[in-house]
């Protein structure tokens, strides 16, 4: 099943995604393509034209750029979710996403998904850290569960 994760830059939560056997959704991946396609001028130049359009499929052009610049790399991620697990309030450290406008658009994008979804706080101890990996197995085993119906 495919994962979205959020934030969608943490290795942590892709990791264990990908243990689970299920497949993360996160914008390494988006960002991987960019960097890595023949014929794209080396970053930040390594856009296409489809891409700002893209951004503005979820925001205006009064937005600033850098949310639909965002959104851009987000679209394929929320497009092809079929499962979310969200970490509020994580550290810097854990997965910053950067940008506050984005964030709340992408989890209320993702939330109105109606998709099978894990919401967790960010842990602050270590009894928290261990009932949060096990909040975050249980849901992915349960979805290998739904799968397979």
């Amino acid at each position: 099943m495919k994962v979205f994760i959020y934030p969608t830059n943490s290795l942590i939560l892709s990791d264990l995604v990908e243990r689970f056997g299920h497949e993360p959704l996160a914008v390494m991946q988006e960002i991987s393509k960019k960097v890595q396609t023949q014929g794209l001028d080396s970053p930040p130049l390594n856009i296409t034209p489809e891409d700002p359009k893209l951004g503005l499929k979820y925001a205006a052009v009064e937005v600033p750029s850098g949310v639909r610049g965002r959104m851009s790399l987000f679209d394929p991620l929320i497009s092809k979710a079929e499962a979310a697990i969200i970490v509020r309030d994580p550290v810097v450290s854990f997965g910053c996403m950067g940008c506050a406008r984005t964030n709340e658009l992408v989890n209320f994008l993702i939330r109105s998904k109606k998709i099978p979804m894990l919401d967790l706080d960010y842990p602050s101890s270590e009894e928290e850290a261990k009932e949060f990996v096990y909040k975050i197995s249980e849901f992915l085993k349960s979805l290998g569960k739904e799968e397979k119906k």
